[in-house]
Parts: C-alpha cells; structure tokens; sequence
C-alpha cells in the first residue's frame, strides 16, 4: 500500500506534459500488478489467519480432551497421596523403629556370643588341662605298674635261672664227672 501512494504521489508531481501516453499505460500495469500483488499478499494471509484459528481451534478442543480426561486421573492422584502419605509415614516410623530394635538385639546377641565364645574357650582350656592331667597321671601309673611289675618278674627270673643252673650243676655231678658236660659235647670249647 505505501508502494502506491508513493507512485501517485509521484504522479501528481510531474507535469503534464512530461507523462506520454505510453508511459502512462506502462504506469497504469504497473500499478494494476501492484494491486493483484497486493491483493494476492491479502488473500494469503487471510488464509493463514484463517488456517491459523482452525488450528488453535483444534488445539483448544485437544487441550480441552486431554484436560477432560486428565482432570479425573489428577483428582484420584491427590486422593490416593492424601490417604497413603499418613499410612506411608507410619510404615518408615516403623521401619526405623524395627532397624533401631534389630541393631539393638544384635549388639545384644554379639555379646552374648562373644561371651559365650570366651567361656567355651576357658572350659576347652581347663577341660585340655584335666585330659592332660589324667594322662600325665596314667602315664606314671603305667610306668609305675610296669616297675613294680617288671623288676620282681626280673629278679624271680634271676631267681629261677640261678636255680636251674644250680640244680644242672648237682645233677650233672651226680651223674660223673666229665659226662654230660657242655666241654665234651661241644667242639667250640
């Protein structure tokens, strides 16, 4: 539209003469381009503005839809948060409470069983000393039996072999002299 005025305006100014009849028919297509240009310019944007309500149209009646459906999902949601926030808390008050008692019982449960631990091992030790003891005792008592045992066995044993060898010596003179004697009857003397 400026474009046009300036071109009239330009018009208006010249003088009459300097305008010939073929530059006016050039400026009247000049113009008459301008102004389907123009025209041309205005019917695309009426159909942009046009094409551009049907859209927010559309877009409204969308938004609306999933505003529609939303709202009653929200509204149960804030429901459903309101009831179980209170029944939620209750439960971590809870849980906190069970993980402070079940630390305590194993606190409690770890001394009992240290404890337990340390008198197992001082009754080990004092039952590895009593075994010790009665085998240390039985050890001697065995040497002691084999002792009193074995040196009376010995000495009865002396006893006897020196008996047989005096009963051999009286009966090989009773029987003469020089007879039966290991002399005669063995090479090697």
């Amino acid at each position: 539209m400026e474009a046009m005025r300036i071109v009239m305006s330009g018009m208006w100014l010249q003088d009459a003469d300097s305008l010939s009849s073929g530059n006016s028919r050039l400026l009247m297509v000049f113009v008459g381009m301008v102004a389907v240009a123009l025209i041309a310019q205005a019917v695309a944007l009426i159909a942009m503005a046009v094409g551009a309500a049907k859209t927010r149209k559309r877009g409204l009646e969308i938004f609306e839809e999933i505003r529609a459906k939303l709202t009653p999902v929200l509204e149960n949601s804030h429901g459903f948060i309101q009831e179980t926030t209170p029944k939620i808390k209750i439960i971590t008050d809870n849980l906190v409470e069970t993980s402070h008692v079940v630390r305590a019982k194993a606190m409690e449960f770890d001394a009992t069983a240290s404890d337990l631990n340390s008198k197992t091992r001082a009754q080990l030790d004092r039952v590895d000393g009593m075994v010790t003891s009665v085998l240390n005792t039985t050890n001697d008592i065995s040497e002691t039996v084999q002792r009193g045992i074995k040196l009376p066995v010995r000495e009865f044993n002396g006893l006897v072999n020196g008996l047989k060898a005096g009963i051999d010596v009286l009966v090989g003179r009773a029987k003469g002299p020089g007879r039966n004697s290991r002399r005669d009857t063995d090479p090697g003397w």
